[in-house]
């Protein structure tokens, strides 16, 4: 009697389906963030005030001036970025609707060779040859 020794470890775990993909609230995340750095500031200012945070450790507090700054960048930018994309996205379905329409509508088999280029071949141009 042959056994594979192999065998057991052979067997795979059931795999449980992927959760689905949520949506962050982008300004939400952003404002924490934020209140975050403004804590930290916070606390910097304090210990600098207090003596406790050394002189050659005093770029902590413009590290934490630059993340609530980017912070407040982030507030405002966020939407201004959101409704961009939303915008491109809705052009480009009504783009693709269009073209998808315009496939429809010619049903006739014929489609032009005319990319859109501007050159003119000789047969276009009585009287004149290409050759020289």
């Amino acid at each position: 009697m042959t056994t594979d020794p192999q065998a057991s470890v052979k067997k795979e775990k059931p795999q449980r389906p992927l959760a689905p993909l949520r949506e962050a609230d982008n300004r939400l995340v952003t404002a924490v963030i934020t209140a975050c750095w403004v804590t930290a500031l916070a606390v910097v200012l304090v210990l600098t005030s207090t003596g406790a945070l050394p002189r050659e450790q005093r770029w902590w507090t413009w590290t934490c001036v630059t993340g609530v700054a980017m912070g407040l960048f982030g507030l405002w930018y966020v939407p201004v970025l959101q409704r961009t994309r939303a915008r491109t996205a809705a052009r480009r379905s009504r783009e693709r609707g269009a073209a998808e329409a315009d496939a429809q509508a010619s049903d006739s088999g014929y489609e032009s060779l005319d990319k859109g280029s501007k050159t003119v071949s000789s047969t276009d141009t009585p009287g004149r040859s290409t050759r020289s």
